[in-house]
C-alpha cells in the first residue's frame, strides 16, 4: 500500500525554523512530483512547494519564496521542507502529496497519495 508519513511539525516562535519530512512507503518518488500543501480551518488547501523528481524542477508559492526550501533524499525516499523565518501566517496543517501525472506548476494540483498531515503553529 502506498503511504506518505509527515513529521517535524510543532510549535515555534515567529522567526524560528522547522524542517518537515515526508517519508514514502510502498512506492518511490523517482517518477513523481512531490508537493507540500497547507490548510487552515475554513479554507481550501494551498500549494506551498513542490519538487518534480522526473525533471528536478521546483516550485514555491510567492508567500514562502526565500524562506522555504524543498529537497529530497533518494536513499531515504524522503522529501523535506526546510522552513525558515516562520511567520504566524504560516500556521496550518501541512500535507505531503505525491503524484505521477502532474508537475510542479501553478496552480499546484497534485492529487494521488496524501499524507495525514502535520500541524505547524507559529506564535507571535
Amino acid at each position: 500500500e502506498a503511504q506518505l508519513v509527515e513529521s517535524g511539525g510543532g510549535l515555534v516562535q515567529a522567526g524560528g525554523s522547522l524542517r518537515l519530512s515526508c517519508a514514502a512507503s510502498g512506492f518511490t518518488f523517482d517518477d513523481r512530483a512531490v508537493g507540500w500543501f497547507r490548510q487552515v480551518p475554513g479554507k481550501d488547501h494551498e500549494g506551498v512547494s513542490c519538487i518534480n523528481r522526473r525533471d528536478g524542477s521546483t516550485y514555491y508559492t510567492d508567500a514562502v519564496k526565500g524562506r522555504f526550501t524543498i529537497s529530497s533524499d533518494d536513499a531515504k525516499n524522503t522529501v523535506y521542507l526546510q522552513m525558515n523565518s516562520l511567520k504566524p501566517d504560516d500556521t496550518a496543517v501541512y500535507y505531503c502529496v505525491a503524484d505521477p501525472y502532474y508537475g510542479c506548476v501553478e496552480p499546484l494540483i497534485l492529487d494521488d497519495v496524501w499524507g495525514q498531515g502535520t500541524q505547524v503553529t507559529v506564535s507571535s
